[in-house]
């Protein structure tokens, strides 16, 4: 199964998506109120903007080593403990980027084949409450990783429109325009 083609650049491409997101906050607010939307969120009981940041990091260097069958290396408890705590300390905008720049920078590292494997090799899943998922390389890449990326991801993009950052569906699949026939724009 050939998942470095698709995982990695999947990541790689909606995690600087992510970044231009915080970037047009921090184009279309003063400097003091984007920092602030790191804090905001869409529900009280829910993680904000900041956490939802570093999770999606996660869920993409989580399914790195998961696929590889590694140890997790300390970023992940790093970006796991700075989003549970970030209701009291978010941190800024640059801690942000960091860190979405770091991830990048890993996904970028991988080698052509990094994360292909046998589809049906077997991986437990284990969540922080003790749940565990026994799950296959395919099931936990499908049905897990890819899944956890994206619900981190639009929810940030929630988080920034409920702010009302002026963002679109054309910031959503910015990385599509290389594929569009320029005839096919509609006109005026």
């Amino acid at each position: 199964m050939q998942l470095t083609t698709l995982l990695a650049p999947t990541y790689t491409q909606m995690l600087k998506t992510l970044a231009g997101w915080l970037k047009k906050a921090q184009a279309q607010l003063p400097e003091a109120e984007a920092q602030a939307l790191l804090s905001a969120r869409l529900a009280p009981d829910m993680f904000p903007l900041s956490t939802q940041v570093r999770f999606a990091c996660v869920q993409a260097r989580e399914a790195v080593c998961r696929l590889r069958g590694e140890a997790f290396p300390a970023v992940i408890k790093e970006l796991l403990d700075e989003g549970r705590q970030a209701g009291e300390r978010p941190g800024t905008l640059a801690d942000a980027y960091a860190r979405i720049d770091e991830t990048v920078a890993l996904l970028d590292g991988l080698a052509a084949d990094a994360l292909d494997m046998d589809a049906d090799k077997p991986i437990a899943h284990e969540l922080a409450n003790g749940m565990i998922f026994d799950l296959t390389a395919e099931q936990y890449a499908r049905d897990w990783t890819l899944a956890q990326f994206y619900f981190h991801v639009m929810t940030a993009y929630s988080i920034l429109r409920k702010a009302g950052i002026e963002l679109g569906k054309a910031d959503y699949v910015a990385h599509m325009l290389p594929y569009l026939r320029p005839e096919s724009i509609p006109k005026g």
